[in-house]
């Protein structure tokens, strides 16, 4: 690990020798200081040593090769194994951009559309109605329902303004319903989640408000409806196999492997009150496209080098650049009129576009790249690809407790480390 360590800094110290290299849009990037790494890795330690969680792994890759790996502390403090490059997460929501990327093959292909009605793929999508909260004359709130004003379509899926929520409790009649329908914890495969989905209201009209959800699940499932395969199925043919890939899936087949699993503290096992980390050790019937991945940094850091390249790969082409550059735009912007909700997590700096987080606006006292887009999941894990520095960033990790607090002190310390 000692070797593998210098390599890395000696990287570090040939960037910074070499001067600052091009970025693919022909500026200077920013590269990365010795000194601002330091304090990166001095921090994650600190995280690891005051027991926040078992350990981590951070990659930053630029220009296609690695400026920064590092393992930290252990992958489950029960049987106190050193976090390893092959060590096995559940990315949870960063499921979403593979499944999305999924779904624009199928766009280029020309069998499916942007403005597609969800319903031309699930006709009960058809029948959809949205709940309305009416106060009657003794105060008491009942749930309305109306028609919708136009169908949920496909792009409204990708941008997350389908109208179909997540559900927890205190969040409004629909979300009652939607946390009483135990979604998270269902064994379903895929057909029958979107239909059970299909019997509940949108939480508003389509095209209206950013509300963060299960579009991305039902999206898995109008690929299945095309590809006429599983969505693991699909996932493995046309992305995960040829990008080698190969440790990504829904759960851990092998009992060998099981000790690779990282896992959270003893105590942050709990996504909230009512739902906890996912048991991945076993066959899972629900695929869900949304959230249910897991998978080792390398697997991720080749579909993230395939983004950051415009849609290739070691020499094979996955999507187009202006598909990528599609996805990678804000699709919620100012002259969309889509309201976005209480709880909009990319941040008031970031739009979103077709699958990721996009940067829209630079965070007061720093110089950080607009366009930068970039996703994260709700076990801690969280990437970000950078076009302006020619950069991509993986951080793995499982607190679900910590995750927000961590993702932009590690965010803020890296872009300090390229002087932003």
């Amino acid at each position: 690990m000692c070797g593998r360590r210098a390599f890395i800094a000696a990287l570090v110290l040939l960037a910074g020798a070499f001067g600052a290299k091009a970025s693919p849009e022909g500026r200077p990037a920013h590269n990365l200081s010795p000194e601002g790494l330091a304090k990166v890795s001095d921090y994650i330690r600190n995280e690891v040593a005051s027991g926040k969680f078992p350990g981590a792994i951070l990659l930053l890759q630029q220009h296609g090769k690695p400026v920064y790996y590092e393992n930290f502390g252990v992958r489950d403090v029960a049987t106190e194994i050193s976090m390893s490059a092959d060590t096995i997460f559940r990315l949870y929501s960063m499921s979403k951009p593979i499944t999305s990327v999924m779904a624009m093959m199928l766009v280029e292909e020309g069998k499916l559309a942007l403005d597609d009605p969800v319903s031309k793929y699930i006709p009960a999508f058809a029948d959809m109605k949205v709940g309305v909260e009416k106060k009657s004359e003794d105060g008491k709130i009942a749930l309305g329902l109306e028609p919708v004003n136009r169908p949920v379509t496909i792009k409204d899926l990708l941008r997350h303004t389908s109208g179909v929520p997540y559900g927890y409790h205190g969040g409004g009649a629909v979300r009652e319903l939607y946390a009483d329908a135990n979604l998270f914890n269902s064994e379903l495969s895929n057909a029958e989640f979107v239909a059970k989905i299909a019997t509940l209201p949108l939480a508003e009209q389509p095209g209206t408000v950013w509300d963060y959800g299960f579009s991305t699940d039902v999206l898995g499932r109008i690929v299945e409806v095309i590809s006429g395969k599983t969505l693991l199925q699909f996932e493995k043919e046309r992305l995960l196999d040829p990008l080698g890939m190969n440790e990504t899936a829904f759960f851990v087949a092998d009992p060998a492997k099981f000790p690779r699993i990282a896992e959270p503290m003893p105590e942050d096992r709990n996504i909230n009150p009512t739902t906890r980390l996912r048991n991945i050790r076993g066959p899972l019937k629900w695929e869900s496209g949304g959230g249910g991945m897991v998978g080792t940094i390398g697997d991720y850091a080749r579909f993230a080098q395939m983004l950051l390249n415009g849609g290739t790969y070691e020499g094979r082409r996955y999507l187009k650049p202006e598909t990528i550059a599609l996805m990678a735009s804000d699709h919620i912007g100012p002259e969309t009129r889509v309201a976005r909700d209480q709880n909009y997590y990319p941040g008031g700096s970031s739009g979103f576009g077709l699958g990721f987080a996009v940067r829209t606006s630079v965070p007061p006292g720093t110089s950080w790249p607009l366009g930068e887009y970039r996703w994260d999941g709700v076990g801690g894990t969280f990437f970000f690809i950078d076009p302006e520095d020619d950069l991509f960033g993986i951080f793995m990790v499982q607190t679900p407790s910590q995750r927000g607090r961590i993702q932009l002190a590690l965010k803020t310390l890296i872009y300090q480390a390229m002087g932003r």
